[in-house]
């Protein structure tokens, strides 16, 4: 008699500047529980990171493989950036391999907006992605494959030192209010939709559920849960991958 592999249980994790996020998810991106948070630890350090993470998960249902979307530059697995964790802290770390090897199990790492942008994004024409959260995230997508990314975020919106963190981020929001935010975050959907003229644009992180305005008819607010649901998206067959990542398998 045969025997039938198991079902592949991916576990997604978002990194954020507040909370850390995770989930069991099915190689569908169908969770397979409810997400589970921890507070980010401060300071942000690789080591108290992967420590958060730990504690986070201890109690998870088993899981196969390993997703991780990490706020900042990210290339296969290495971060450097981390403008909200403090990059001195991050540059040159290899977060994919240090994770995979505290989890016991393959790990994949990229960038947060990437990662969410794989699991909202209907695969047709030119979609953007933002976050809004502690700072703001972006991806873009073609036919559902990830472009390079940018770190649109520190690009000057207002004058050489406003950038797109300091003008609309989480600060800029306790500070100028939520009124003057939603102003300005009309100017930014602006920008964006003459800079990219993109088919759709997705709009998640905590803070999109603050905009009171009317948005276009091509852009649509997406939840925390749509975007963890990217982490399956990062261990799909080869045939029909999506995006290139360097894998941190642990040693045996």
């Amino acid at each position: 008699m045969k025997n039938t592999p198991s079902p592949l249980k991916i576990l997604s994790i978002d990194i954020g500047g507040s909370h850390i996020k995770a989930t069991i998810l099915n190689k569908k991106g169908e969770l397979k529980m409810d997400y589970d948070k921890i507070v980010t630890p401060a300071p942000a350090s690789p080591e108290n990171l992967i420590k958060a993470i730990k504690t986070l998960v201890k109690n998870f249902p088993s899981y196969d493989k390993v997703s991780v979307g990490f706020p900042g530059y990210v290339r296969n697995g290495i971060i450097h950036t981390a403008p909200n964790l403090d990059t001195k802290l991050w540059e040159g770390v290899d977060l994919s391999k240090k994770l995979g090897e505290a989890l016991g199990k393959p790990t994949q790492v990229v960038n947060d907006a990437d990662m969410q942008g794989l699991g909202v994004v209907k695969g047709k024409g030119l979609e953007m992605v933002v976050t809004l959260g502690t700072g703001f995230g972006t991806a873009l997508l073609m036919n559902g494959h990830l472009l390079p990314h940018l770190e649109l975020a520190h690009h000057p919106i207002k004058d050489a030192d406003t950038t797109y963190d300091k003008y609309i981020g989480e600060k800029a929001l306790e500070k100028e209010g939520k009124e003057r935010w939603n102003k300005r975050m009309q100017k930014v959907f602006k920008v964006l939709k003459t800079v990219f003229n993109y088919d759709t644009l997705y709009i998640g992180g905590g803070n999109s559920d603050l905009l009171t305005f009317k948005l276009d008819k091509n852009m649509k607010i997406v939840t925390n849960a749509d975007g963890i649901k990217g982490g399956a998206r990062l261990w799909v067959n080869e045939a029909e991958s999506k995006t290139k990542r360097k894998v941190a398998t642990p040693a045996k």
